[in-house]
């Protein structure tokens, strides 16, 4: 996908048509979460964000939404069709549910909905009388508001707020139960993964020049510095992949805070990888390399998942309440 130039609407739907052929080609057909093979899920989920951000932000929403319904016990996805996973609940708008004789209906606004015009179905999470619940929604009854994501950065994950009005939705998991299941922890640390091939992405622009000429000792420098955070992000990465299959019930009630551990060192990472590709480069490749440029802009926006100083005040908490075996 790294070719000429495009305008936004085109490059989306680029991305789009990416999507789209990931799920129907079954290359999307990821190990679970905890099932043995949690590297390679990873691995996958790395290697799509290396090639484009927005796409592996697609491709990692279906891969959650199909893992949440096997681990749930929720309807089976019928074979090409799309998922997201709309489980922000920032300040503003929200999305309610009621019961009715024929099941629930949803109403109201559901804000950063990845794929919203691409994902033919989704999980969302919506306030009920008893709690937040989690529901399956079929996409063709909703309404994507246009320009609700006028930013540059990941503008070709489609990521708009939705409108429901009077959606049928059905529930997946008990009240709470999205937030409450091992796998919740795990699908946030596996998208530490797709951080992680993001900076590889924004890295290969030094690699490459530093092989094609001589960049001087401060580049050099930055590239060295660059291979020692990158290793150490792959081996928490591998890591952490192993310890959740090693305790894939999370029996041993680690899963939050290795969570909130790898997310922050990888989020760390990228951060520094930018940094430092940039102080080496310069402006030339932000300015003439619109593949890099792209990158830049989209991991720049998909690192604020990180919720920054609150999750490592979080991460604090526990460890001050429970100690730690550096």
């Amino acid at each position: 996908m790294d070719g000429e130039r495009q305008d936004g609407a085109a490059w989306r739907a680029e991305v789009e048509r990416g999507f789209v052929a990931e799920v129907e080609s079954g290359r999307l057909k990821l190990p679970l979460p905890g099932a043995g093979r949690t590297r390679l899920r990873w691995e996958a989920l790395a290697a799509l964000a290396r090639r484009d951000l927005s796409l592996a932000r697609l491709c990692e929403g279906h891969t959650d939404a199909v893992a949440i319904l096997a681990e749930l016990a929720g309807p089976a996805p019928a074979a090409g069709s799309r998922w997201g996973v709309w489980a922000a609940q920032p300040p503003g708008p929200s999305l309610s549910a009621r019961p009715v004789a024929t099941g629930w209906r949803l109403s109201g606004t559901k804000r950063y909905c990845s794929g919203a015009r691409v994902c033919t179905h989704a999980l969302v999470t919506a306030e009920t009388p008893d709690g937040h619940r989690l529901f399956a929604v079929a996409a063709e009854d909703l309404r994507p508001v246009e320009g609700s994501w006028p930013a540059t950065g990941m503008a070709a994950s489609d990521t708009l707020d939705v409108r429901f009005d009077d959606v049928a939705g059905e529930p997946v998991g008990p009240v709470e139960g999205y937030v409450r299941r091992p796998g919740f922890h795990q699908g946030g640390a596996g998208v530490a993964a797709c951080w992680y091939g993001g900076a590889k992405g924004v890295a290969e622009a030094l690699l490459a020049a530093a092989a094609e000429r001589e960049v001087g000792p401060h580049a050099l420098a930055h590239l060295g510095a660059v291979d020692v955070a990158l290793r150490t992000a792959k081996a928490a990465l591998e890591e952490a992949a192993d310890e959740i299959d090693a305790d894939p019930r999370d029996l041993k009630n680690a899963g939050r805070t290795r969570s909130l551990r790898l997310k922050a060192l990888v989020e760390a990472v990228a951060t520094d990888v930018m940094g430092r590709v940039g102080r080496a480069l310069g402006a030339g490749p932000l300015g003439h390399d619109a593949a890099h440029g792209r990158r830049v802009a989209d991991l720049t926006v998909y690192l604020r998942q990180h919720h920054a100083e609150r999750d490592l005040a979080a991460l604090g908490a526990i460890v001050a309440e429970q100690g730690a075996r550096w």
